[in-house]
């Protein structure tokens, strides 16, 4: 094979090798050996597959469904170039009764359309939005691949893992941001065997740079006119982005931002005094000089006083994750959720927030019960100690790493499984994160 990422170079009888592939898909699935004529990289992701615990027999489950998969795709990157994505590959779609599909990076398809008659044959193996079809969900194939891989990649018929999806034949290329080179997603194009042209793997890369340069046109999102965005999960030092300028913020300036924007009407002296400071023996002088410095590095007209309040509106990562929760948006809120609310904080109602917050998120994780998403979660920094949801992973995707795994915590905590304190506040069985800053 010339180009180990093509299926079928021409020449090849289509047929000869779908019988050659079924033969060695079925030596691998009962064996564990990999025979010729697989591919090196199909052979991988077999065995990638296969250490997850993907079953030959198994399908693809839907996660998002309805306003939870209209809220996530609205804000997806990928969003700002579907009209793009369509354009050039929508004919080609239709005229060949194939489906065009995006995927973000957790192999999530958000968009699937093409001809009717074949979307309703790909729906009867959940090849819909809102499916997952990572790896690590139903095997090797060309989303999932192409984003765990970071490469594009075409998979032929019985080269897919899941027999349900062999009849099958698909192209797919990741995009990248443009800015950070990372990946946000793929294109792909799945169909028949006539898809195993060299010709369909170039047509998936050519589309996903396209993407990528219309991604680079596009002017950065930048709040509106009169409004700012706050950053402070997963970091100790806010960012506050405004007027086109970003500010990084000190921890205590971090502090006094969350909570004034959470409280649009303002907050008087002596309630910011008992939000901030443990130690009652704080002077309001002392609080009064501290909002003079944050005035001075806001900027003229953004901080008010008589109560203390910000003077634009304010969109935070906190009220994001906190709005998906309340509509029971969970993978939504799961993929905007980066880490704890200021996690070196010490201030009252800030540690509140923050217990609140993870503790909402993780509580509603659990209720799921979908295994990448506790996965994301238990393997998190802030989550490789939490016990509740270790627990949770093990009963639905119990494989030996998260068994060992589980069985190291309990015998590292020691602690009955009695439920969290209805506050929120952690229990003696819950080791907290490492308080480290993010950049």
């Amino acid at each position: 094979m010339t180009d180990p990422w093509v299926a079928l170079e021409p020449g090849t009888d289509p047929a000869e090798r779908a019988r050659m592939l079924r033969r060695a898909h079925e030596t691998f699935t009962e064996a564990g050996t990999v025979q010729r004529p697989v591919r090196a990289v199909v052979a991988e992701s077999w065995r990638r597959s296969a250490r997850a615990g993907v079953g030959p027999d198994g399908t693809a489950s839907v996660e998002l469904t309805d306003g939870d998969l209209r809220a996530y795709r609205a804000e997806h990157p990928l969003a700002r170039v579907m009209p793009l994505v369509r354009e050039l590959m929508g004919t080609f779609a239709d005229d060949g009764r194939h489906l065009l599909a995006v995927c973000d990076a957790h192999g999530r398809l958000l968009w699937v359309e093409g001809h009717p008659a074949t979307r309703r044959r790909a729906g009867r193996m959940n090849f819909v939005p809102g499916a997952r079809w990572a790896e690590t969900a139903v095997g090797t194939n060309a989303p999932g691949t192409a984003v765990a891989v970071d490469r594009p990649v075409q998979v032929f018929t019985a080269e897919h893992f899941v027999r349900r999806v062999q009849p099958w034949t698909c192209a797919a290329a990741p995009v990248h941001d443009p800015r950070t080179g990372r990946v946000l997603g793929a294109v792909d194009i799945t169909g028949g065997d006539g898809l195993a042209h060299p010709h369909s793997l170039g047509f998936v890369q050519a589309v996903a740079r396209a993407a990528e340069s219309q991604l680079a046109l596009l002017a950065p999102r930048r709040p509106t006119a009169g409004t700012a965005e706050l950053t402070a999960l997963g970091r100790d030092e806010a960012l506050l982005v405004t007027g086109g300028r970003g500010i990084r913020l000190s921890r205590r300036h971090s502090e006094i931002l969350v909570l004034l924007a959470r409280r649009p009407e303002g907050l008087t002296g002596d309630e910011l005094l008992c939000a901030l400071y443990e130690d009652e023996s704080v002077t309001p002088v002392t609080l009064r000089a501290e909002l003079a410095r944050l005035r001075r590095v806001l900027g003229p007209g953004l901080l008010a006083s008589r109560p203390y309040r910000l003077t634009v509106p304010v969109e935070s990562d906190v009220a994001v994750v906190e709005r998906r929760l309340r509509a029971g948006a969970v993978t939504a809120a799961a993929t905007a959720y980066a880490g704890p609310l200021l996690p070196g904080s010490r201030a009252p109602a800030v540690a509140r927030l923050r217990a609140r917050l993870a503790d909402g998120l993780r509580t509603a994780l659990i209720a799921r019960r979908d295994p990448d998403l506790l996965a994301d979660w238990a393997y998190a920094p802030w989550g490789e100690d939490d016990l509740d949801v270790w627990r949770a992973l093990a009963a639905v995707r119990p494989t030996a790493a998260v068994r060992s795994r589980l069985a190291a915590l309990e015998c590292e905590l020691a602690a009955p499984h009695v439920p969290y304190a209805a506050d929120g506040a952690a229990g003696p069985r819950r080791a907290t994160w490492s308080q480290r800053p993010r950049p």
